[in-house]
């Protein structure tokens, strides 16, 4: 007999979000052997920067072969046992960069990091610390689709939407985060905290002091835990400028008080410096306890010695992150500023955004009908007919069908411009198809029109002709 816990069905795996991606995966585009198949538009990975990174390798090639500066390994010392909290030398680095993203405007102790195998495994541990098993967790939607395999499949917690409207830009508001927390109570779910995303996933907006005051507020009434996930906070390209929770405590005097202890940070290089493969993720909370738990957890999910210091190597070279953190945001800048003109041309337009990997895209004028399954309908046009695959809003829980995520950070600037004239050869074709179709409706129409009428109209009508045609 196996365990029970491998029946679980809470993974989130059937949805479209997930099923767009192994579409991608039986028919990968390629420029030159397919150049017909399927661009990867769900995925949101930063692949614009990349040379400076590997330029960054080729002009300091020890710690990559794991030499020091004057040449002697330290592949052994890596090699062997080290123990899970961490090399002091990475974190030290880490928080550092960290700060240096939020503008050196709040700083943060190693000491309140715990490492962990990327932004899923820190989001989590977070949740085995902060709720038990039939406990909820209250998320703004639209939100990313990975949650409901993060945060519930093996911890047993629930989620409870905070449902945002299009009305006020997907904004949180007070309103909204009570009406969650009724509803979690009319289900006899116990509230542990809200989880946020600052910059949103899948928005691509950050979020106000207005919005983040609110947060602060609420969980402070309530008597519960705030989760800031902030593994986006190094892609804010324009203003508004990103606001960490962070600096909220800070200004606010929250520092070292109980609602501080129930602030909790996620963050991770995988985004920010394009390093997802590398699986390098964090817990930031200055609650000893969730610390304490939190680090003894991350055993089962260790990052690599040899991960930790080649990063602290190139994140302590701070003339190099400078220059980073600033090009790659004026490269999201100007590769944004592409797509979003792109899809204007084909009558598209996007939620204003100034951060992230993506667009919020706004295409319910395209839609058969003003439901879920009239956007389902859409999504598998666009995956199966145009060859794009991109996140449904549904996927993402958006209360409004016919929104979707669009990512244009893992591609060449090449590809993009071949995925937006397939957009707009799309849209030209449906609305083509939808004149013909509205033309043929009208024909029919005034043919019905014709035969119901008596016949002496038709009689009249000629008479009428008659008269016209001897006045001529």
């Amino acid at each position: 007999m196996l365990s029970a816990k491998i029946t679980c069905n809470s993974h989130g795996q059937d949805s479209s979000y997930f099923l767009g991606w192994e579409e991608y995966e039986k028919n990968p585009y390629d420029e030159v052997k397919n150049p017909n198949g399927i661009i990867q538009m769900g995925l949101a990975e930063n692949q614009l920067s990349f040379d400076l990174l590997e330029s960054w390798l080729d002009s300091n090639p020890q710690p990559a072969a794991f030499k020091k500066h004057n040449n002697q390994s330290i592949f052994k010392e890596l090699a062997l046992f080290q123990d899970y909290h961490g090399l002091p030398a990475f974190k030290n680095a880490l928080v550092k960069f960290m700060s240096e993203i939020r503008g050196n405007t709040v700083s943060f102790d190693p000491n309140n990091l715990v490492l962990t195998a990327g932004a899923t495994s820190a989001n989590e541990t977070l949740m085995f610390c902060l709720a038990n098993p039939g406990d909820a967790i209250l998320l703004p939607t639209p939100y990313y689709p990975g949650f409901d395999r993060d945060l519930k499949w093996r911890t047993g917690a629930e989620i409870v939407p905070i449902h945002c409207s299009s009305l006020n830009g997907f904004r949180i508001t007070k309103s909204a985060l009570e009406e969650a927390y009724k509803q979690a109570e009319k289900q006899n779910l116990k509230v542990k905290g809200v989880l946020v995303t600052n910059p949103s996933n899948p928005l691509g907006t950050s979020l106000s002091l207005h919005e983040l005051d609110l947060l602060v507020n609420f969980i402070s009434s309530k008597n519960i835990h705030l989760i800031s996930d902030e593994i986006y906070s190094g892609t804010v390209f324009s203003s508004p400028s990103f606001i960490s929770i962070m600096e909220v405590l800070q200004n606010r005097n929250l520092m070292n008080t109980e609602i501080s202890k129930r602030v909790h940070i996620v963050y991770s290089l995988s985004k920010d410096l394009g390093l997802p493969g590398f699986r390098i993720g964090a817990i930031y909370s200055s609650n000893e306890l969730v610390v304490a738990s939190a680090t003894k957890m991350s055993s089962f999910g260790l990052v690599s010695s040899q991960t930790q210091y080649l990063l602290s190597e190139i994140l302590s070279d701070k003339r190099f992150t400078n220059t980073y953190l600033s090009e790659n945001r004026r490269r999201l800048r100007e590769r944004h500023e592409m797509m979003v003109k792109g899809l204007q041309k084909s009558g598209i337009r996007c939620l204003q955004s100034n951060a992230g990997l993506f667009c919020w895209v706004d295409m319910r004028h395209l839609l058969s009908s003003n439901t879920f399954e009239g956007e389902m309908e859409l999504w598998k046009k666009i995956v199966y007919e145009v060859g794009l695959n991109i996140s449904p809003g549904s996927s993402c829980h958006c209360s409004e069908p016919g929104w979707f995520r669009v990512c244009f950070a893992n591609m060449s600037e090449e590809t993009l411009v071949l995925a937006m004239q397939r957009v707009t050869s799309f849209v030209e074709a449906m609305v083509k198809k939808n004149n013909q179709s509205r033309h043929q409706q009208l024909l029919k129409r005034n043919s019905r029109r014709s035969k119901s009428l008596p016949k002496w109209v038709f009689e009249l009508s000629f008479h009428q002709r008659e008269i016209a045609t001897d006045e001529r």
